[in-house]
């Protein structure tokens, strides 16, 4: 079984979780950025990790997930500003996994990602912020160790 690690990352939580995962993988396996990866015929696995932009994966991730919904086993990741387990990241993962209807999902795995200041700030100014603004603080310094010990458990285990 051949397995591809693809990653849309911003501010290079998300390409660190997707490292953490080509480290920990078993196997024959690549890893790629979401710009890089063209072909999927020679992969039997996708492992896809993006970052949310207004409350669903980024843009050049639901591009790929539509290439990628062709009946792959496929392995979900993301980072994002807000709480873990909150309905916006709720929302976000369902709406990655509705666009992957000939998939079979093997897990997904969520947490917390830094946020650059700049686009902080921007999103601050907004005459109303987004949901997850409030939650922002406390995702400074993630992923952090705990996060990626986490994610490498999942991941030992497939």
């Amino acid at each position: 079984m051949k397995s591809l690690i693809v990653y849309s990352s911003q501010t290079e939580n998300t390409k660190k979780l997707a490292n953490v995962i080509y480290e920990n993988l078993e196997g024959e396996k690549d890893i790629l950025s979401v710009d890089e990866a063209q072909s999927l015929e020679e992969y039997d696995r996708l492992f896809i990790g993006f970052w949310f932009q207004a409350g669903k994966p980024d843009p050049k991730t639901l591009e790929f997930l539509e290439k990628a919904d062709k009946g792959f086993k496929i392995f979900l990741f993301a980072t994002h500003g807000a709480a873990k387990g909150s309905d916006h990241v709720k929302n976000a993962v369902n709406y990655a996994r509705n666009l992957l209807k000939n998939a079979y999902i093997t897990g997904v795995f969520t947490c917390q990602g830094e946020v650059n200041p700049k686009v902080l700030a921007k999103v601050k100014q907004k005459p109303e912020p987004p949901v997850w603004i409030g939650d922002a603080d406390d995702a400074v310094g993630h992923p952090n160790e705990n996060d990626c010990l986490a994610l490498k458990k999942i991941i030992t285990q497939l």
